[in-house]
């Protein structure tokens, strides 16, 4: 019996994601009394035995490049015979695209409950209870897996990564990737200072800023707070911005620790994206647009006026 871990990573770096679900997996383990253990499928540029300062002990790599290029069908027949091998009882996830992809299909494979999008630690007391949360982030669930494996994809930025210090054992493992179904023709990166996804701030702007060209306000408080750009759906629509930087129920659901949001009203499909934030700050002139109801901070006022004085003050604090 043991705790797996998937390792996510691009470009040879693990992400932030996967050092958060390295630390979830390692509390699910010390619970259960059982190691809990690492599963890297492909490589990466970092000391992979570094790992193990998130308290793990164990760290199983397929060091096959053919793993480097995310195919979830290729992962998953992976990844269920890597549990195989390891004899592994739960598996972790976290619940980003890789996830999202993945973790469903090794949960088919193993006959194994699932629990997408977990934002707690498992409840050992009288069986195996996991909190979810359900309704685009309005509610929680409290899901009961009674099977003999589990799965579990936890949510970004719902539990703090923790270095306990240490070092992980690494061991390699045989598995050899299936046939892809699927052939990658081309990648385009996107660019920017700060992956959305990996983001710890987000400043995301709306129609309140009239236009494209009025965009430099929100980049310039981006770039003092080291914070990823972002936008709302008819921003993307309008071609304002591109779309991989919407956010909402229809775009890339964000958790960050500080949102700031700039002339957006916060229709119900936006806030579905973004309401799992720890801390919302919305700037609007309009006292009355909805987005204050949820708002953590508000300053009513006139975003020309405000994100740039606002900007300044921070340049100001950092020196």
């Amino acid at each position: 019996m043991s705790v797996l871990i998937l390792i996510d990573h691009a470009d040879g770096h693990v992400k932030k994601a996967s050092l958060e679900a390295l630390t979830y997996g390692a509390a699910v383990a010390k619970q259960l009394g059982v190691p809990a253990a690492g599963l890297l499928l492909g490589t990466v540029t970092e000391d992979v035995a570094a790992l193990g300062q998130y308290g793990i002990s164990t760290v199983y790599q397929v060091a096959n490049e053919t793993f480097n290029t995310l195919d979830a069908q290729v992962y998953a027949k992976a990844i269920t015979a890597a549990v195989g091998t390891t004899g592994a009882t739960v598996v972790i996830f976290s619940h980003n695209q890789t996830g999202k992809a993945v973790a469903p299909r090794v949960s088919a494979a193993l006959k194994a409950g699932l629990v997408a999008g977990a934002v707690a630690l498992p409840d050992t007391a009288s069986g195996f209870v996991v909190k979810k949360a359900v309704f685009s982030g309005k509610a929680f669930a409290n899901v009961s897996v009674t099977s003999a494996i589990k799965v579990i994809s936890v949510n970004p930025n719902s539990f703090k990564v923790e270095a306990v210090g240490g070092t992980a054992e690494v061991k390699a493992l045989d598995v050899t990737p299936v046939a892809a179904r699927v052939k990658v023709t081309a990648v385009n990166k996107v660019s920017g200072e700060v992956p959305l996804t990996e983001a710890d701030i987000v400043v995301s702007a709306g129609r309140g800023l009239k236009g494209p060209e009025n965009w430099g306000i929100v980049e310039d408080l981006a770039h003092v707070l080291h914070a990823a750009l972002a936008c709302s759906r008819p921003v993307a629509d309008s071609h304002w911005r591109p779309h991989h930087e919407h956010v909402g129920q229809t775009g890339f659901q964000v958790a960050p620790n500080l949102y700031i949001a700039i002339g957006i009203s916060g229709a119900i499909q936006h806030l579905a994206g973004v309401n799992r934030s720890k801390v919302m700050v919305v700037i609007n002139k309009d006292p009355e647009a909805p987005f204050f109801k949820a708002a953590d901070y508000g300053i009513v006022g006139d975003a020309f006026e405000v994100v740039p004085k606002l900007t300044a003050a921070i340049k100001q604090l950092k020196g």
